[in-house]
């Protein structure tokens, strides 16, 4: 099986301007991100920007695809580099976020080897579960739930599964949330190319829209997505200057010791 990954770089970044770029111990965030695809098993790994600053700085760690300013989400972003490359309908191709400095390349390598192993399935995607009251009740936190053959029945910003007696103080904060009956749902993405291709022709969908997750348009579309629980735990990304921090002391430490 052969993949390709491509790390969306955005320097315009509402909550976190030139994100890409920020310093992680000495390094760039996007080139960070590099070097971890670069360790999966990805025939290449790319980088698709819209700004020379980011290509730039990515520099010889990867090959940079420049891409159009004007797209409204990273999968627009993929889709214009897999028509750039000349990919073929069946090739698979991950989009790893470039706000993810620590993603596994294990967890890179299970979702392109998912999809692969799910010729019904047009998208793959992962999940772990959920440990704590707190983020099943936030709405940041992406929640999935899925069948007995792993494909997505829904993904919500909501507490689903809604335990009908558990939470009926509207918390949970008393209830068992082991036995995998909860799950985070990963945002990473692998594709087969003629869906992506697909997949950016359709409007976005009400479900969408409501709940502003991309991925329900897949679903609103009778696309088959497949979903399976993380091999690895995966570090939360850099979305606030709080996660930057967060990151900057995790590398210094690593460095250090």
């Amino acid at each position: 099986m052969s993949f390709y990954v491509i790390v969306p770089a955005r320097y315009a970044s509402s909550r976190l301007p030139g994100k890409p770029l920020a310093d992680l111990a000495g390094k760039p965030m996007v080139t960070r991100v590099v070097e971890r695809c670069a360790r999966s098993g990805a025939l290449r790994a790319l980088v698709a920007t819209d700004d020379e600053r980011v290509r730039d700085a990515v520099g010889d760690a990867a090959q940079v695809v420049m891409t159009r300013a004007d797209h409204p989400s990273g999968t627009d972003r993929l889709q214009e580099v897999a028509s750039k490359l000349g990919l073929a309908d069946d090739d698979i191709v991950v989009n790893v976020q470039g706000d993810e400095p620590l993603i596994p390349p294990a967890v890179i390598d299970q979702v392109a080897e998912n999809l692969a192993r799910h010729p019904d399935c047009q998208m793959a995607t992962l999940c772990e579960p959920i440990d704590s009251a707190e983020d099943l009740f936030n709405p940041n936190v992406c929640k999935v739930v899925f069948d007995v053959n792993g494909r997505a029945l829904y993904f919500s910003r909501a507490p689903i599964p809604w335990h009908r007696d558990g939470f009926a103080d509207g918390t949970g904060a008393d209830l068992d949330l082991s036995g995998g009956r909860w799950w985070r749902h990963i945002g990473i993405y692998a594709y087969r190319v003629g869906f992506l291709h697909r997949f950016v022709s359709w409007p976005p969908a009400p479900l969408e829209q409501l709940e502003s997750l991309e991925q329900l348009r897949a679903l609103a579309n009778g696309a088959p997505v497949h979903v399976a629980p993380a091999r690895e735990p995966v570090p939360g990304g850099v979305d606030t200057e709080a996660d930057l921090a967060r990151m900057r002391r995790y590398l210094a430490e690593a460095d250090r010791s």
